[in-house]
């Protein structure tokens, strides 16, 4: 089974609780992530946070469906597992750390393909998907904040 587990980190000149309202607001994730095409909020928590959340990615190849489901430490984070999908697992969270001019973000991410991929390939293709996801976020951090 291809499996990918790493983090990534990135300081941001943004507060923790301008990351947590980028990172929360899901149907604006078509407009600055790259791969995201379609995210659709499905469920809420009671108090107004999204619990599962649609997800499709145009792989080029392949559009990728998977809902997630997410728990919340505001300001500082969030944590996700997959509810269903394409993939066979996923998993991981972002923390926010206040830091003198912003926040640091790391996103970890443990990702269960389901199929194989030659370990050179998959290494190389998620650790560049994961920077340039972080790396996204981040500008749409401080553009907005």
């Amino acid at each position: 089974m291809g499996e990918f587990s790493d983090a990534y980190s990135t300081d941001i000149s943004c507060p923790p609780a301008v990351c947590f309202a980028t990172l929360v607001d899901f149907e604006r994730y078509p407009a600055w992530s790259s791969p995201i095409s379609v995210c659709r909020v499905i469920e809420r928590h009671p108090d107004g946070l999204a619990k599962l959340v649609e997800f499709e990615l145009n792989m080029l190849v392949k559009t990728i469906r998977y809902v997630l489901d997410y728990t919340y430490d505001p300001p500082n984070g969030a944590e996700w597992t997959m509810a269903e999908g394409d993939l066979t697992g996923i998993a991981g969270s972002y923390r926010f750390e206040e830091t003198r001019t912003g926040c640091r973000a790391t996103c970890m991410q443990t990702i269960e393909l389901g199929f194989w991929v030659p370990a050179f390939v998959k290494r190389t293709f998620e650790q560049k998907a994961l920077e340039d996801s972080v790396e996204e976020f981040r500008r749409a951090v401080e553009a907005l904040g």
